[in-house]
């Protein structure tokens, strides 16, 4: 099977991970990612996707199976092609953000629709997948506490509390994170120290969570955030707002808590900190692993090629070329 994936967020460990785990099922994947950069602030431009289209077209040509539309703003340029069947990933900022009219449109038209959680397929409102983004069990598995706090130079005698994103990413909110960790010092004996990942790389985030103490997700908004699968394999403890998936993730998993409100964050992460154990995060993560996801995926792609996609995704738009290959 030959896969050409469309995608804004080629950097994305998630999405990286996904082309991982399907070229180790057998399927050959091939990416054009919207040309441009982003930083916390800023996003692509007009321009920048309008150099986007006439490279899927020239692409989609070429002898693939299905396009795999992964982040709703690649999804009218997936449709655009009249060659091959589309699939649809919708990631949770792309449906639930000022452009998620334009994911619920695309979503009627194509073959398939994948989305991270149940929330987020109640949100859209139609039959549709339901499959998570994975976890790599190999990178992400506990180790001892006091050998990651001593690789990164923490103070030992310290609580440390991790916000694993840039502070400058508006929507993970964490001024919020902050306000919550400033009312805790009081809860608490020890020092408290709030880590954030900035400039982190992916493959070192199993060492901060070993670190860490918790995990504080502050959000104003989620789909199935991995950094809480993440945790979760490393057995460390979370504490979140309810938002997107993380209630169902978190189903079992304990010490962790999900929130309503900034006094419910207080009370859950001042207990989990004084508390001072891991969580049985690796046990309850069934299901999340990118092996698990691969498989889903695949036969998510069986579906469109056999025809029984378009009964959950939607129906398929234009002509579409008979695909080279059905594995």
């Amino acid at each position: 099977m030959n896969v050409l994936n469309l995608t804004s967020k080629e950097s994305s460990p998630p999405f990286a991970l996904q082309v991982e785990a399907l070229e180790e099922r057998g399927i050959e994947c091939t990416t054009v990612s919207v040309p441009g950069s982003v930083t916390a602030n800023t996003g692509r431009s007009i321009v920048d996707y309008l150099r986007f289209h006439p490279a899927v077209l020239r692409e989609s040509f070429g002898s693939y199976d299905l396009v795999h539309a992964n982040y709703g703003l690649t999804a009218p340029f997936a449709l655009a092609q009249p060659n091959l069947p589309v699939v649809l990933s919708l990631w949770g900022t792309d449906l639930d953000g000022e452009l998620g009219w334009l994911s619920r449109l695309c979503s009627n038209h194509c073959d398939a629709t994948i989305v991270m959680s149940e929330a987020m397929k109640r949100e859209l409102g139609r039959d549709c997948y339901v499959i998570p983004h994975g976890v790599d069990f190999d990178l992400f598995k506990p180790r001892p506490q006091t050998t990651a706090i001593d690789r990164l130079g923490w103070n030992p005698n310290a609580k440390h509390v991790l916000f694993p994103y840039k502070p400058e990413r508006e929507v993970k909110n964490y001024p919020r994170a902050e306000r919550i960790v400033n009312a805790v010092r009081t809860d608490v004996p020890e020092p408290i120290h709030l880590q954030t990942a900035r400039d982190v790389p992916h493959s070192q985030m199993p060492l901060y969570m070993n670190a860490a103490d918790c995990l504080l997700l502050t959000s104003d908004r989620e789909g199935s955030p991995n950094v809480v699968k993440e945790a979760m394999a490393c057995n460390l403890p979370v504490v979140s707002l309810d938002v997107g998936d993380v209630r169902e993730r978190l189903e079992g998993v304990t010490p962790s808590e999900v929130c309503r409100n900034e006094v419910e964050l207080r009370l859950a992460l001042a207990s989990i900190l004084n508390r001072g154990d891991r969580s049985n995060g690796r046990k309850r993560a069934d299901g999340i692993s990118k092996e698990r996801m691969a498989e889903r995926i695949h036969g998510v792609y069986r579906d469109v090629l056999d025809g029984r996609g378009r009964d959950r995704g939607g129906p398929a738009v234009g002509k579409r070329r008979e695909p080279q290959s059905r594995q």
